[in-house]
């Protein structure tokens, strides 16, 4: 199992950086001169040759790439030039490990914003995390159990019905009529846990978790259905009801199980793309996480934060594949002969 677990982690290693290489391709061997959106419209020529190598961009892509990796292992300063830092040193910042870049729009580092906002996202989606594979697992194991009775249909209809609906309607909604109108719940704010403690906080992302959890819930439910289906006609389930156990055991321990393995992949990696941000559901309830930090770079075209981004969403995503690998050979031990 360690082995395992060693050569998965450095398989993610390579793919963290093979990823950060292709982001640096994409963004700076582009024809666009980034120096003249980082400088403004109305720099002049020297200007933007200045920002350029303020921040580094004059140098060849590879070079920008493994000065890159070094400020994520040791940190880094800006300006990026030694010349500007020693004739400015009032003006020089501090990047510190796993640094990410510089906000020239923002006059801040992409750490900064990243920590800012992250805690808001990662609020997010936990909270709709449990709530959808809580409410997937549960109703769909239920209509599989019921297949074909009144209940079975009921459960499958209603999430189609709330698959069907995009999220900026699910979340206006809920806000609209749940907290505003009808007064059910009070309007949704996110207050951080070490400032409100659990309960504002937990309070602050009941709508905004429910928008997302109703999407996902949907289709999980499905899924569980059908997997809870498929696993009840093998021929273990078969041999385990021969024996005389309880349709209740037989369901929990072995159907359950083996229809679990294929949601944790998804588990994983729905996760992990919320982790980059819920842009549309962020934007409804006016929560500044990540994808509203997304929204906003790419509308001033601040590169640093976008490329930052980039890289942090890939990050979550390999992460997260690496985390189902090690659960899938937890949960099936045949994995790990692979």
């Amino acid at each position: 199992m360690f082995a395992y677990v060693i050569r998965r982690l450095f398989i993610g290693v390579i793919l963290l950086l093979v990823m950060s290489l292709v982001t640096f391709v994409l963004f700076f061997a582009s024809p666009v001169d980034p120096g003249r959106y980082a400088c403004g419209k109305n720099c002049s020529p020297a200007q933007i040759k200045q920002t350029n190598k303020a921040l580094g961009y004059s140098k060849p892509v590879v070079e920008q790439w493994t000065d890159f990796l070094k400020g994520v292992v040791a940190g880094r300063q800006y300006p990026d030039d030694a010349e500007l830092r020693a004739a400015a040193p009032q003006l020089v910042t501090d990047c510190p490990a796993p640094c990410l870049g510089y906000s020239v729009v923002n006059s801040t580092t992409v750490n900064e914003e990243i920590k800012e906002a992250f805690p808001v996202s990662l609020s997010l989606a936990l909270a709709a995390l449990v709530m959808w594979v809580t409410g997937g697992v549960i109703f769909g194991t239920i209509a599989a159990v019921r297949k074909g009775s009144i209940v079975d249909r009921g459960i499958v209809a209603a999430s189609l019905v709330f698959y069907a609906f995009p999220a900026f309607f699910i979340g206006i909604f809920l806000l609209k009529f749940v907290a505003i109108k009808w007064q059910l719940v009070p309007p949704p704010a996110y207050t951080p846990i070490a400032e409100g403690g659990p309960g504002l906080w937990l309070q602050g992302l009941l709508l905004p978790g429910l928008t997302l959890a109703l999407l996902y819930m949907a289709g999980y439910v499905r899924m569980t259905r059908a997997f809870v289906l498929e696993s009840m006609t093998e021929d273990y389930i078969r041999t385990a009801r021969a024996k005389g156990l309880k349709n209740r055991r037989v369901l929990i321990k072995h159907s359950m199980r083996a229809a679990l393995t294929p949601l944790v992949t998804l588990i994983g990696l729905d996760f992990a793309g919320l982790m980059g941000g819920a842009i549309i559901t962020e934007t409804v309830f006016n929560y500044n996480g990540l994808g509203k930090l997304a929204v906003e770079a790419n509308l001033t075209y601040d590169l640093p934060t976008i490329i930052g981004l980039v890289l942090l969403l890939g990050s979550f995503v390999i992460v997260a594949n690496i985390i189902v690998d090690v659960l899938y050979a937890v949960i099936d031990p045949r994995v790990r002969v692979g």
